[in-house]
């Protein structure tokens, strides 16, 4: 039998979230960190929308009480 802890698949899926959002973020930092006029405000938009998603995973992920249900919350 193999005993899984919880929390720490937890910790793992949290670790796993803040790669994925830190990938979709990429895009939109060099207009950021630029300020570039044209493209701050619809890269700031973009990024809220993915702090949205990835709020709502995040729940997901701390609402989780198996493995399986972490690894839905993350879309695997």
């Amino acid at each position: 039998m193999i005993i899984v802890n919880i929390d720490k698949a937890k910790e793992i899926g949290h670790t796993m979230r803040r790669a994925a959002r830190e990938d979709e973020f990429k895009p939109f930092d060099e207009a950021i960190a630029k300020q570039i006029p044209t493209q701050v405000e619809g890269a700031e938009a973009q990024r809220q929308a993915i702090r949205e998603k990835y709020a709502e995973i995040q729940t997901n992920i701390d609402a989780a009480s198996t493995t399986d249900e972490i690894k839905a919350a993350l879309g695997l």
